[in-house]
């Protein structure tokens, strides 16, 4: 599957939506990596608080829940809505 974004995209994000299952999200990794993936499913961390599942649209090239684990539901921080750059696009 091909990425939605790009490097580079400029995003427009809203840190009050709610995440949804197949929408995607701006998440912290354990590490401190930010990165914008699809939230695939919410699931229970190895601390037993509630998070997401996360996935890269490109399964070959990107580095997700399958490597780092579940996200707390407090390190998912904001929605994307659109693309703003360099073609504007609803997300």
């Amino acid at each position: 599957m091909q990425p939605t974004l790009h490097a580079g995209d400029l995003l427009l994000v809203s840190y009050r939506r709610t995440p949804k299952a197949g929408g995607l999200v701006v998440a912290r990794f354990a590490d401190g990596t930010i990165a914008v993936k699809r939230a695939v499913e919410e699931r229970q961390t190895r601390t037993g608080e509630a998070g997401w599942w996360l996935l890269s649209d490109n399964a070959a090239e990107g580095v997700d829940s399958r490597h780092r684990g579940v996200v707390g539901h407090a390190d998912v921080l904001a929605v994307p809505v659109a693309r703003l750059w360099p073609m504007p696009r609803p997300l």
